[in-house]
């Protein structure tokens, strides 16, 4: 993008934003386009989901990792997404396939036509960009260069170790209650698409890079998938930080030189670099 049209942006360290909105299906969806202020020519489109936990969160509060990702060289599209309960696992997950199908087309509006796509995404929004990734494999397209799973919820059960020690159960926490609000009913959670983690159909996905932290209550989910990724031949990269992180506030806080989210920034900038068409 040129510098004058990139000075007509809101500023976040040397990334800029501006409020974009996406034709889905005759509905309009906004959100924010993040560019840096030299776009880099061979550029990636990401479309980032940002935290929370389904029934929570907004792209405003996302802009701390919009930023990282932009900042590692891509052009990113943070989507305003349906929250629950007013919008429910599969129709929330269905109209988010739907902006990434709408963005797929449209990318020469951002980044060169041929340009890679990912999808990325914190806690929640890591949920939904891996459902993304399996849907985009099972339906044919759009064809996905990676995907990038920051502390990602993917289990519905709550059972590890990591979410234990934080203190989360059935009932009455932010995670039980932010699953419950996007299925509505149990039964929802045995479906690969609402609960990752628990899918048995893994190979075909995209490369992934998953990054969690020792002080991050989603990190058992993390290293699971991770694992059972690379047991299904995807090509994948775990990444956990040492503690104290402060995990998930680090995703709030601009990635600020020696931060954990200007860290991740490097991974993701070589995760680019490994997975953009030769």
């Amino acid at each position: 993008m040129a510098e004058t049209a990139a000075q007509e942006l809101q500023p976040v360290l040397s990334v800029f934003w501006r409020e974009e909105s996406l034709n889905v299906r005759g509905e309009t969806f906004s959100g924010r386009l993040y560019v840096s202020a030299k776009v880099p020519e061979h550029a990636g489109l990401v479309l980032h989901l940002h935290g929370g936990h389904f029934n929570s969160g907004s792209p405003a509060e996302g802009q701390a990792v919009a930023a990282a990702l932009t900042e590692a060289g891509a052009v990113v599209f943070s989507l305003s997404y349906p929250l629950a309960p007013a919008h429910r696992f599969p129709e929330t997950l269905e109209l988010i396939y739907a902006a990434l199908e709408a963005l797929a087309r449209g990318r020469s509006r951002w980044v060169a036509r041929g340009a890679p796509l990912y999808v990325a995404g914190e806690e929640a929004g890591g949920n939904l960009a891996a459902a993304l990734a399996m849907m985009a494999r099972d339906r044919g397209g759009p064809a996905l260069a990676g995907q990038i799973l920051l502390s990602p919820m993917l289990d519905a059960c709550l059972a590890t170790a990591s979410l234990r020690g934080a203190q989360a159960g059935p009932v009455g926490c932010c995670w039980a209650d932010g699953w419950a609000a996007y299925l509505g009913t149990p039964e929802r959670a045995a479906h690969p698409y609402a609960a990752p983690l628990q899918a048995t159909r893994l190979a075909g996905l995209p490369p992934a890079l998953l990054i969690s932290a020792q002080d991050d209550p989603m990190r058992d989910e993390a290293a699971q998938y991770a694992a059972r990724l690379g047991q299904a031949g995807v090509h994948v990269r775990h990444i956990e930080r040492a503690a104290p992180t402060h995990w998930p506030q680090a995703y709030a806080d601009a990635p600020e030189e020696g931060s954990c989210l200007c860290k991740t920034c490097g991974e993701i900038a070589a995760f680019y670099g490994r997975t953009a068409p030769s």
